[in-house]
Formats: C-alpha cells, sequence, structure tokens
C-alpha cells in the first residue's frame, strides 16, 4: 500500500473515531475509551498523537491515584467490566440471533 494513502486512511478514521469518542463523551457511552482508541489509532502514524495518548495516559494515572484507588482494585474493576461486558454480549448474541 502507498505510504501517503496509508497515513490518509489511518488519519481519517482516527480522527473518526476519536470524533466519536468525544460525541460520546456528552451521550451515553463510554467516551474516554473511544477517545483513547482513536488516539492509539492515530499513534500508529502520527508523533503528536503518541504524544498526546501519553500525556492523557498520565492524566488518567494520576485522576485514578487522586481517587486512591489501589492498582490492585483498578485491575479487578477492569475484569469485572470487561467480564460484564462479554457477558451482554452473549446474551445479546442469543437473543439476536
Amino acid at each position: 500500500m502507498n505510504p501517503v494513502l496509508k497515513r490518509v486512511l489511518v488519519g481519517f478514521i482516527g480522527g473518526l473515531i476519536t470524533l466519536v469518542g468525544v460525541v460520546a463523551l456528552v451521550a451515553p457511552g463510554p467516551g474516554w475509551l473511544i477517545i483513547f482508541t482513536g488516539l492509539g489509532i492515530l499513534a500508529s502514524e502520527f508523533a503528536w498523537a503518541a504524544r498526546v495518548l501519553t500525556s492523557a495516559k498520565g492524566v488518567a494515572s494520576r485522576a485514578a491515584n487522586a481517587a486512591k484507588i489501589k492498582k490492585k482494585h483498578q485491575l479487578m474493576i477492569i475484569a469485572g467490566v470487561i467480564f460484564l461486558s462479554l457477558v451482554l454480549l452473549v446474551i445479546w448474541y442469543e437473543y439476536t440471533f
């Protein structure tokens, strides 16, 4: 694939996903997760996005530390959310198909 075309596609897709995340901040949805996903896609091609993503990870980490949530508990919460998501996905799949 042409490097310029790849860069344009990555920029378009990453930017679109990031914008969807911004909309999800005010609408129901996992806004920050979608924004981080979009920035991760953009960071694969753009150095500025990698710097923004690193900075955002630092801010999120400091916010979690300010909330006094231990790392062990953070991981347990993440595991619980992932498990619940998988259960809901299976239930949705069973009733849809």
